[in-house]
């Protein structure tokens, strides 16, 4: 599977990359049809602290999963949207 990480003004530090490699490869022990996943780091422009935005895409035949989590920290909301990615991908697995 490919990961592919993308950043809007920020720049990821190396011990937040290799956090989004481990946690994105994980999501394959639950559907094995993953092609690729991007996700997006964001910070956002307001005053609350909760501005942190990582929306991931994970790309699967015949549909996209669109997950956006923000939080206080990049890695929060990235464990909170690879949790809801997880679900996402055990749903689908079962309906197929």
């Amino acid at each position: 599977m490919k990961i592919t990480i993308q950043t809007a003004g920020v720049t990821p530090h190396d011990p937040l990359k290799e956090r989004i490699e481990k946690k994105i490869n994980k999501l394959e022990t639950f559907y094995d049809k993953i092609v690729e996943s991007v996700v997006s780091l964001k910070v956002e422009n307001t005053s609350d602290r909760q501005n942190k935005t990582t929306e991931l895409i994970v790309k699967v035949p015949g549909d996209d999963l669109v997950v956006k989590k923000t939080g206080a920290s990049f890695e929060e909301s990235l464990d909170d949207c690879v949790e809801t990615a997880k679900k996402l991908l055990i749903k689908k697995k079962e309906l197929a």
